[in-house]
């Protein structure tokens, strides 16, 4: 991130300057604001002092005097004795507020999260909630004039430090506590408390002696900010990045409150930092010549610190043996078990492939300058979560297409397969089967409902998560914004109070449960020491910002457009793009909505924020996580994340600030993309560069980004345009041929003939010895369902989908194309394509080629002119169909079949045969027959509406009431709960008008 620096002319070290957040336009203090704030002080006075004063005073003890007795059942109820029944309702209301207002008035003044909720007491907690955001309006000002308690010590020009974007720094991590503010106005106060402190640290600094030992005392959070080491060092060091430093001088010393220092993120209030020797600013601590200010608490504090440092005193700019480490600052990458399940999964790997082929993943090659390696583009093959969910909208999209096409007649449609890419959109699609990590997404998936589920089962809420880490060994690290104590098993506590995390292991034993999605908002942003950073958008306090140029912004947009659209850890969602992507939306359009320009984005949240902030308030619920678990887990608040391209200006900029300031706890998150990085508002500022890092320096941060490059954006883009049912051009009159026909004369047997269609039979090879059959079998199987050929990755991927060295990948494919040999002229019968894919010769055929051919000669060939050989094509094609794909296949292999949409293409080119076969029969009277065909394509395809309803009409056609009755009883016992199709259900009533007394009857 470009740092900004303020010149001094006078040649002095250039002050230091608060770099976010950008404070808003400063707001003077109003007559009205003083007059709101003195009439919420008058009535917590009588509320909270005047009402038991008025009960003492005039009605007195309300309890009876005596112990209770039977005899007070019979007595009379005079107005005395209903007085005191209502007296004694007010004392236990006026209990339940005076709990409230202690409780808000706690949280507001230590600035650390929510408010505990008092049982029972919404509507009181929220008036008390308003009452005491009145007050502190102008509370918030007087502060500054009154040191708390935790502030002793400090001179004045110490409290009017700088503040920092993000809240209390957590351990490793990001970002720190927030305290959420239920009104507008609130944040405005605060932001002009936040330019106050600014302007105060840049402007006023006292020259330190260099011979003393310095001491630094953190800070209590002052509304919604709070001290961090780097602004610490910003202020009196001019420069943030030496944070370390001060962390070198200050690591594993005893703290006044008995804890240690052990991670540069975390420091608390009261905490005591030894500074350099050129540290300088006026809320410095020199020992021994203390200020008078400085208490003897304090002192004393500072002594006894300073007997616990092994450091030289008086400090200095030199850096300590520490600073070799990795600079991971406000955000630590988490601490990575000893992976034993890898080398077990090594071990399975190598039994896989025979025992001397390992199943590591191989060193990736740089990308050249197009951004494509191995001939794929790296941005979707190093991006597992992204094109898991983008091949899994891709797969639901063609099959979304074959449904509807199956609606229509069986000659005028679009026809069975989907458009072969080519070009840039073949290459998209292969980098989409390398880099899907598909099963990575579902455990992720039922982690994280798993967790919801528990804490709902343990009647706890869910804690605020600002970031997700994917370790390289699968485990998760869910990073809190602050502790929330020990997790549910199988989570373990991580590296500190505020870090939950799950071993994959234990990820592997959940199962599915019926529970919201808890962090919908999680989105990719890249990589840092093998881990995978996801950050929870609709949790931040505030906008993220993004800086550098308008292409490299346009890149990140895109990825965590793409991903939150196509993710699979959500249930709802609304994405709204501003200044960019009116052509992702083909990608989810039900998720994906665009906006003109800001004026339109500004009007439309402003009417969404005071939507959700009205009904959490009405519900008494403090955010959206409450609404996701436990007795509300109904109300299931969907996130609303604003992905905002152009920088807005002026008041736009402003009010979207304010809109910002309370949209963490309303579960609507904003990034913002900004060319001077100076953007009112930014909670987090982050910087995307030219070499492909994401910078945050505040956050620690320095990730090697996940974009989606322009050119490779519409590429993936293209591949969901053509999968488009509704496509304009996709109304064929006639079905399109499949990708492959066969010969399917007597002349064009082939050389080699699999039968996947059922059990998996090869015939024509002799079967592979050793253990390496299976393997061989398996990558044969994936190139007979790819005619149009198999990039060598996507096959390593298929067949070792946790890596393969690039050796034993291309052993397995010399030892297949040994095993398939040569046709008699000499040509090999696996080959490679100009693309490098690798490719089967003609001589090499399944049955699913040859029923794909003979069901297009019946409809489309040779069938279409002679009655009585489409009448034959159609019948050979039935006798092929022996079940479903790969019937046989084991368990644990295969797994790419779940990116393939043949499970969802057989059973409808089955039931296309079965239907054309028969009305074949039909046309002449033999409804047997018809009957017998359609049995078969059910045998296939049990679940098509179509075959149910020709069977119907086939079974009308015999002339037996009674078959035809006992046929729509099953159909409707087959229906359940679901009940029978509304065609179906008409065809019914034409054919069997009596058919629900008769079913009625037989149930």
């Amino acid at each position: 991130m470009a740092r900004r620096t303020t010149s001094s002319s006078t040649g002095s070290p250039p002050g230091p300057r608060n770099r976010t957040p950008q404070p808003l336009p400063r707001r003077s203090r109003t007559f009205g604001d003083f007059l709101k704030a003195f009439g919420a002080f008058l009535a917590l006075v009588v509320l909270v002092v005047g009402v038991p004063g008025a009960l003492a005073t005039q009605i007195g003890w309300p309890l009876p005097s005596g112990a209770p007795s039977l005899d007070w059942l019979q007595q009379e109820i005079t107005v005395s004795t209903f007085i005191n029944v209502l007296t004694v309702i007010v004392w236990l209301a006026w209990a339940q507020f005076t709990a409230c207002v202690l409780v808000e008035v706690k949280a507001a003044l230590s600035g650390v999260g929510m408010p505990n909720r008092v049982p029972g007491a919404g509507p009181s907690q929220l008036l008390a909630r308003q009452l005491v955001a009145a007050l502190l309006l102008v509370g918030a000002t007087a502060a500054s004039f009154t040191p708390g308690l935790s502030q002793l010590g400090h001179s004045m020009e110490g409290n009017q430090r700088g503040t920092v974007a993000a809240a209390q720094q957590t351990p490793g991590g990001l970002f720190g506590q927030q305290q959420e503010q239920a009104a507008t106005n609130a944040a405005a106060a605060i932001a002009e408390q936040a330019a106050n402190a600014a302007s105060h640290a840049e402007s006023g600094s006292a020259t330190a002696t260099g011979g003393e030992t310095k001491y630094y005392r953190i800070q209590p959070p002052e509304g919604r900010h709070h001290d961090s080491m780097w602004e610490v060092a910003e202020r009196h060091l001019g420069d943030g990045r030496r944070y370390k430093e001060i962390y070198e001088l200050n690591k594993d010393r005893t703290q006044p409150d008995g804890s240690r220092l052990s991670e540069a993120s975390l420091i608390r209030p009261g905490w005591i930092l030894e500074m350099p020797a050129d540290a300088r600013g006026g809320d410095l601590v020199e020992m021994p010549d203390e200020t008078p200010e400085v208490s003897e608490q304090v002192q004393r504090q500072i002594n006894e610190y300073a007997r616990t440092g092994d450091q030289r005193q008086g400090g200095g700019g030199q850096q300590g043996a520490g600073s070799k480490d990795r600079d991971t600052a406000h955000i630590h990458v988490p601490q990575q078990r000893p992976d034993s399940d890898r080398a077990g999964a090594d071990r399975s790997g190598a039994d896989r492939t025979g025992g001397e082929e390992r199943q590591t993943q191989a060193p990736q090659a740089a990308p050249d300058d197009s951004g494509f390696s191995f001939g794929l583009p790296e941005a979707l093959v190093g991006a597992p979560l992204l094109a898991a969910g983008l091949l899994g909208a891709l797969g639901r999209r063609r099959r979304q297409a074959l449904w509807q096409s199956a609606l229509g007649a069986v000659a005028g449609r679009r026809g069975m397969e989907p458009p072969t890419p080519s070009g840039p959109a073949a290459d998209a699609q292969d980098a989409l089967l390398v880099g899907a990590d598909p099963e990575g997404v579902r455990l992720l998936d039922l982690s994280l409902r798993g967790l919801a589920a528990a804490l709902a089962a343990e009647s706890r809420p869910l804690p605020t998560v600002y970031a997700a880490w994917l370790s390289g060994n699968g485990d998760l690290h869910l990073q809190l914004a602050q502790p929330a104590g020990r997790p549910p098993t199988p989570w373990q506590l991580g590296q500190d109070q505020t870090f939950w995390m799950l071993a994959r292991t234990d990820a592997e034993r959940y199962e599915d449960v019926d529970t919201a999605a808890p962090y919908p908002g999680l989105v990719s942003l890249g990589t840092m020491d093998d881990s995978r950073l996801l950050l929870n958008l609709e949790a931040v306090p505030g906008i993220v910002s993004l800086s550098g140029s308008e292409q490299d912004r346009a890149g990140v947009f895109a990825s965590v457009a793409a991903e939150l659209a196509t993710n699979g850890w959500s249930d709802r969602m609304t994405i709204t793009l501003v200044g960019f992507g009116q052509d992702l939306t083909p990608l989810a359009p039900n998720r994906l909505r665009h906006l003109d320009d800001i004026e339109a984005l500004v009007e439309t949240m402003s009417a969404e924020t005071r939507q959700r902030r009205g009904a959490l308030g009405a519900a008494g619920q403090d955010s959206v996580l409450t609404g996701r678990t436990g007795p509300a887990q109904h109300t299931r608040w969907a996130p609303h994340l604003v992905l905002l391209a152009t920088e807005p200006q002026g008041e736009d900029a402003v009010r979207l600030a304010e809109l910002a300031a309370d949209a963490g706890r309303l579960g609507i998150g904003y990034l913002v993309g900004t060319e001077s990085g100076d953007l009112p508002g930014a909670a987090w500022e982050m910087e995307i560069t030219g070499a492909g890092k994401l910078l945050a320096p505040l956050l620690g941060l320095e990730l090697d980004a996940q974009t989606l490059p322009s050119a490779l954006q519409q590429a993936v883009v293209d591949l969901f345009v053509e999968a488009d049912p509704d496509r304009a051009d996709s109304a064929d009159s006639n079905a399109a041929a499949p990708p492959f026909l066969v010969d399917i004369s007597e002349q064009g047997r082939p050389a080699v003939y699999a039968r996947l269609v059922g059990p998996y039979e090869i015939i024509g090879l002799e079967t592979p010895d050793g253990e390496r059959s299976p393997l061989m079998h398996e990558a044969l199987a994936l190139l007979l369902l790819h005619r149009e050929g198999v990039h060598p990755r996507v096959l390593s991927a298929a067949l070792w989908p946790r890596g393969v060295t690039e050796d034993v990948r291309d052993a397995l494919v010399e030892r297949l194309r040994g095993w398939l040999g040569a046709d008699p002229d000499g040509t090999p019968r696996l080959g490679t394509d100009t693309g490098g894919r690798l490719k089967l010769a003609k001589s090499v055929v399944s049955d699913l080629d040859v029923l794909r051919s003979l069901y297009h000669e019946a409809t489309q060939g040779q069938g279409v002119n002679s009655r009585a050989v489409r009448g034959r094509l159609l019948t050979d094609a039935l006798v092929l169909v022996r079940g479903p794909l790969l019937a046989d296949r084991p368990q644990g292999r295969y797994g790419w079949l779940t990116h393939e949409i043949i499970d969802a293409q057989l059973p409808l080119l089955v039931a296309d045969i079965g239907l054309a076969l028969s009305a074949f029969h039909l046309e002449k009277g033999r409804a047997e027959k018809a009957i017998e065909a359609l049995d078969a394509a059910l045998n296939s395809a049990p679940s098509d509406e179509r075959l149910w309803n020709e069977l119907l009409r086939a079974t009308h056609a015999t002339g037996d009431t009674d078959r035809l009755k006992r046929l729509a009883a099953d159909l409707v016992s087959r229906s359940g709960a679901r009940g029978v199709p509304p065609r179906t259900e008409a065809l019914l009533d034409e054919l069997l008008p009596t058919w629900r007394s008769n079913v009625a009857a037989v149930g």
